[in-house]
């Protein structure tokens, strides 16, 4: 029986509901801790950037700083593998948390939960 043209639509929108794709560069040394029970956690920001001329005809680079987390394997690579400068591709969705610090005063963050990884730099 084949599948619906809706179906198939469906399908490529369900996948594509919360997913960011960047590429980057650490901004610092990945920060990895292991869990109770083992699982690893890894938390780093890369930045992106981006190029254009202004209205003057200046070249103007822009940079936008991502807070990444990535879980249990994927956290394994990047403490075995990546450091801060390291270029990296990933994949994965957008996750809204909030919290109270010290003062009491509530902070929100966003993050991006890595679901794939590429290590872009070439090897040395």
């Amino acid at each position: 029986m084949p599948i619906s043209k809706y179906t198939k639509k469906q399908n490529i929108m369900n996948a594509l509901r919360n997913k960011v794709q960047l590429i980057g560069n650490l901004g610092m040394d990945p920060e990895v801790k292991a869990l109770d029970g083992g699982k690893k956690l890894a938390k780093m920001s890369i930045a992106t950037n981006e190029h254009y001329k202004n209205a003057k005809g200046e070249k103007v680079t822009e940079t936008q700083w991502h807070n990444l987390i990535a879980w249990g394997k994927t956290a394994e690579i990047v403490e075995k593998f990546l450091k801060k400068g390291s270029e990296v591709a990933v994949e994965g969705k957008l996750i809204n948390r909030n919290y109270t610090d010290k003062e009491g005063i509530k902070r929100y963050v966003t993050e991006i939960e890595v679901s794939e990884l590429l290590m872009l730099d070439s090897k040395k």
